[in-house]
């Protein structure tokens, strides 16, 4: 990077503009002379070593897996990575949904405008997983910028489902499910700002848990928006997603999302016996315009199978959870193009870990915007807009509310152990041809978004748990328990799990 300077007379002029300033040439004249100060403490910034965590674990050579090594097209970059020689993870093959920071190893979060950049340091939860003796073997395929819950938008072409080829694997943590669906790995890091881990959970058929808010440390992910951004375990069965949670959460102290955090012993909780447990169907999770019967069918068995096993079972309304998508809409569409985009990821005014190396490289999208996604495009295009228009009033309104809507949940949540619902309202759809219609890309990334994005507002633990399959498509379960009881949904998940194997129910 450049070393700073001052700016020139027409610079400054400009910037005087974009603050609603005339300036003279007097006042520019003036103006410099007063900033000498501050260009001496930035070259004296530049001359000072940037702190970042070490990275102690080497790693192989990598290279873009092609051909039947890729069959679904779930991998970015593989590249080998030995954790400590034991721990808790020994054994186990992880990947990195592409958003994750592996030093060394590209990065190019689905994104044309970023490939070719290379992180210079791990992050918190990579250091982790090796240090609990995990082995790393890649980079997975995620959506443009994260901006889908479909997996056909990623610049490296769409990811397929294994369970079904030329389906969509969900998104945008779409490499993440279709990687652990196929058997390439046990584990794989997802992330879930609208449902980018229980939406391709749902869709290829694996478990799948978005966090508490702030339970696992985001630190060297690729933020979103700070009040959204959860990372989180996608497994093949409950209790790899446990013992990854075991080792992945717990503050690090360079991450603001993580206020009060309380962490468990997640793999106690899989003693398979869910009597005593008070689970709330919730009724507005069923029926949405786009409902598929047979999802909503697969999902009240689920809720049966509970019963069955010993669990108290009744249906409760929430008549919040119907607005909760509205409620979301402005804190992503604003916040994602303020932080992510305007603020080059990383945005201001919290102290933590900034990875100066990513928001220089990312930066660069302002020269590059014409390669976007029509998804991201139509996001931030709304976005700017919005924040032009309004200044920034429907994203405020929509904070507020999201307090109101998370008491909706917890005083559900006061009386039960469990919400239960739908994950999608909708099984995977076809992937988009080439040269389909614009409007169908639209559609397919975001119309399966109204159980799972209100759940990113109010920061709730809620995980999809396979249910059965339809058409040869798994269906997914959601549950959702207070914050910081993810032991709760463990304790259900495993009870589901060992009562029967999930590929054999139907509607």
């Amino acid at each position: 990077m450049a070393s700073a300077k001052l700016p020139t007379p027409d610079e400054l002029k400009a910037v005087g503009r974009q603050l609603g300033m005339t300036l003279s040439d007097d006042d520019v004249k003036f103006f410099l002379e007063t900033m000498g100060g501050n260009i001496a403490a930035y070259h004296a910034i530049e001359a000072m070593v940037d702190p970042m965590p070490p990275v102690k674990y080497p790693r192989t050579p990598g290279y873009r897996p092609q051909g039947a090594e890729n069959k679904y097209n779930a991998w970015y970059y593989k590249s080998e990575v030995q954790g400590a020689p034991s721990g808790k993870l020994k054994g186990k093959r992880i990947a990195l949904k592409d958003n994750v920071c592996l030093a060394g190893v590209p990065m190019m979060n689905g994104a044309s405008s970023l490939e070719g950049y290379v992180p210079d340091v791990d992050a918190t939860i990579v250091t982790r997983i090796l240090d609990a003796g995990g082995t790393i073997l890649g980079k997975v395929h995620c959506e443009y910028f994260c901006f889908s819950g479909g997996s056909h938008t990623s610049s490296a072409g769409p990811v397929h489902n294994p369970r079904k080829m030329g389906y969509s694997a969900g998104g945008s943590s779409s490499g993440s499910a279709a990687a652990v669906a196929a058997g390439d790995v046990d584990m794989a890091i997802g992330g879930d700002q609208g449902g980018s881990i229980r939406i391709p959970a749902a869709y290829c058929g694996v478990y799948g848990m978005k966090p508490t808010h702030g339970l696992v440390p985001y630190t060297g992910v690729f933020p979103i928006e700070n009040t959204l951004d959860h990372t989180g375990p996608m497994t093949a069965t409950v209790a790899d997603n446990a013992v990854l949670l075991e080792v992945l959460a717990g503050p690090d102290g360079l991450d603001p999302r993580q206020v009060n955090v309380k962490t468990a012993a997640y793999t106690n909780a899989l003693t398979g016996d869910v009597r005593g447990m008070k689970i709330a169907v919730v009724k507005e999770g069923f029926g949405h315009p786009n409902s598929e019967a047979d999802v909503d069918k697969l999902v009240r068995k689920g809720a049966a199978t509970f019963r069955q096993l010993g669990a108290q079972v009744d249906e409760v309304s929430i008549p919040l959870h119907l607005a909760g998508a509205a409620i979301w809409t402005p804190i992503a569409v604003e916040g994602a193009t303020w932080q992510m985009m305007n603020g080059n990821g990383f945005g201001f005014n919290w102290k933590g870990l900034y990875v100066t190396s990513l928001i220089d490289a990312h930066s660069a999208w302002r020269q590059r915007a014409d390669e976007f996604s029509d998804t991201l495009k139509t996001t931030i295009l709304f976005g700017q807009y919005a924040l032009n228009k309004y200044r920034g009033h429907y994203y405020a309104k929509s904070q507020n509310l999201g307090r109101v809507l998370r008491a909706a949940y917890d005083t559900v949540l006061k009386d039960y152990d469990l919400l239960l619902m739908p994950t999608l309202p909708i099984k995977a759809t076809p992937i988009p041809k080439p040269g389909a219609p614009r409007m169908e890309i639209i559609q397919r990334a975001f119309e399966m978004l109204p159980n799972t994005a209100p759940i990113d507002v109010t920061g709730h633990p809620s995980m999809s748990v396979p249910c059965g399959l339809s058409d040869g498509l798994p269906a997914g379960m959601m549950l959702t328990a207070k914050h910081f009881d993810e032991v709760s949904i463990y304790r259900a998940a495993s009870a589901f799990e060992k009562a029967g194997d999930w590929m054999g129910i139907r509607p």
